[in-house]
């Protein structure tokens, strides 16, 4: 039997997008979402990032994956799969793969299109048969899941993109992913843990400047899709390490002063970037496993099982939903 072709959820309309990136650009100091980074050519640099020997987050998750996705099968047996933010795929087809002879059905959430065809294309060659598709973020991703009565689903949230939300946004995500699923369903979820600031810096900040130029590829697309004018050129790539609220943050800095039209639905925006100012574009906050746990706990799972890589400070949880 050939497998069934994938059904697709549309994704938030552009007007929306505009708007939020209003209201961001508007803030002190100035931000912008970080979802936008992960247009075609963002995916395809941070695809490059996790080749790089200064960020192991994607190879150490892959081992765990790998050495641990049959003892998660066992206890989770899920029905259906529900990645958010699956990327290229690779992870889930390797988690797929240790859970043989599951077979578990699969949706994709991700607001990158590319990443959604690049694996479905991985799990097709996996084996997999039933692959729905939703094109957009997380939260829309997760309001718009198929009614699944009876079936156990498996919530996988890895990559420590737990780490992009501040700790009451975290919280609240999870809040709202624990009332997607009933109790008995599960989630996993991998976390960056806190390690030395050497390390960190070298992570997000490498020197063959990768990470530079995924940082730098916001504003192409804004200029490309929502018609503003920044000046690439003009614009340094600069990490930091918040110790104190224990997350890495990633900004573009201005070299000079120059002057920003976005333009929006019913209006533009303008204003002036000086010398030295800056543009929050993405904050990773770290863990260490007693938060983790913690956090986990107060929106509605139980850790049953996490699995710790010490030497690269790397913690994969699984949690079931419980009342």
């Amino acid at each position: 039997m050939s497998p069934r072709p994938p059904t697709t959820v549309a994704r938030a309309i552009a007007d929306r997008d505009l708007e939020e990136i209003h209201y961001y650009l508007s803030q002190a100091p100035r931000q912008l979402p970080s979802r936008l980074l992960y247009d075609t050519l963002g995916s395809t640099l941070f695809d490059a990032i996790c080749l790089l020997p200064w960020y192991g987050i994607t190879r150490t998750e892959m081992r765990l994956l790998v050495a641990h996705g049959a003892s998660i099968g066992r206890r989770a047996s899920p029905a259906e799969l529900v990645e958010l933010g699956c990327g290229n795929g690779q992870k889930l087809g390797a988690l797929v793969r240790a859970m043989s002879p599951l077979r578990p059905d699969i949706h994709l959430i991700d607001v990158s299109q590319e990443a959604l065809d690049q694996a479905t294309r991985l799990l097709r060659e996996a084996g997999v048969a039933r692959i729905t598709l939703a094109h957009g973020t997380y939260e829309d991703g997760l309001m718009h899941l198929p009614s699944a009565p009876h079936r156990r689903r498996l919530i996988l949230f890895l990559g420590s993109n737990i780490g992009n939300f501040d700790p009451p946004g975290a919280s609240a995500f999870l809040h709202l992913t624990r009332r997607a699923v009933r109790s008995g369903d599960w989630l996993l979820l991998g976390v960056d843990l806190v390690k030395p600031e050497r390390d960190l810096m070298l992570a997000y900040d490498d020197p063959l400047g990768v990470t530079a130029a995924f940082n730098k590829n916001l504003l192409l697309r804004l200029n490309a899709e929502a018609g503003t004018n920044f000046r690439l050129e003009e614009f340094q790539h600069e990490v930091r390490w918040n110790r104190s609220a224990s997350r890495v943050e990633m900004y573009l800095v201005s070299r000079h002063r120059q002057d920003v039209v976005v333009p929006g639905a019913s209006r533009s925006l303008e204003f002036t970037l000086e010398p030295g100012e800056s543009i929050w574009t993405e904050s990773s906050y770290k863990y260490e496993p007693d938060g983790v746990r913690a956090l986990v706990e107060s929106c509605g799972f139980q850790t049953r099982c996490d699995w710790i890589d010490d030497e690269a400070r790397f913690l994969l949880a699984l949690c079931e939903a419980v009342t």
